[in-house]
């Protein structure tokens, strides 16, 4: 493939960090012998739905660094990082302002406070963090709680339907 035909798996895949650039980073140090395990690395259903649940909750959780504290979490819980890493990608600096302002709205709609235009912060950013920043957190947080559980649950049906039509599928055959 040439290099302006790659699809965006390819070029995903390019720009997600490999086993031993997570396994030398410096903040990886104290779990990079578990890093290298190779069963953090395969596909396997339960590895991978662990994996997109960690990568979907340190993305709306941490506005930086979230692919090396997702992989640090995905060696605890023995999870896919490549699912991980990828799942961090949710939230980007393209796409981080739409995500705020939509936990604002949702956290503002829980707390019952009434919805105002988010305006700059003339006055500091203190002043402006009180008005905006309780129900942008709980927003956010609801995000990452209910986009892990809904991202784990997503991976097992999906893996569950391609088993279950892969074995539909050589059943007809026979």
């Amino acid at each position: 493939m040439t290099g302006q035909s790659k699809c965006w798996s390819d070029r995903l895949s390019e720009s997600l960090p490999n086993r031993e650039t997570l396994s030398a980073h410096p903040w990886l140090r104290p779990v990079a012998v578990r890093m290298l395990h190779p069963q953090l690395w395969r596909l396997q259903h339960e590895a991978v739905a662990r994996g997109v649940a960690v990568g979907t909750f340190w993305a709306f959780v941490i506005p930086f660094a979230q692919i090396v504290v997702a992989a640090a979490h995905c060696a605890w819980w023995r999870a896919n990082v490549p699912a991980a890493a990828a799942m961090t990608m949710v939230t980007n600096p393209l796409t981080i302002g739409f995500w705020l302002w939509l936990a604002y709205q949702l956290g503002a709609l829980v707390l019952g406070e009434p919805m105002r235009a988010v305006e700059p912060a003339v006055d500091g950013a203190l002043p402006w963090l009180a008005t905006v920043g309780l129900p942008t957190i709980l927003g956010m947080s609801m995000f990452a709680v209910g986009g892990a559980a809904l991202g784990y649950a997503a991976v097992k049906l999906i893996w569950r339907f391609r088993v279950w039509a892969k074995r539909r599928a050589r059943r007809a055959v026979t």
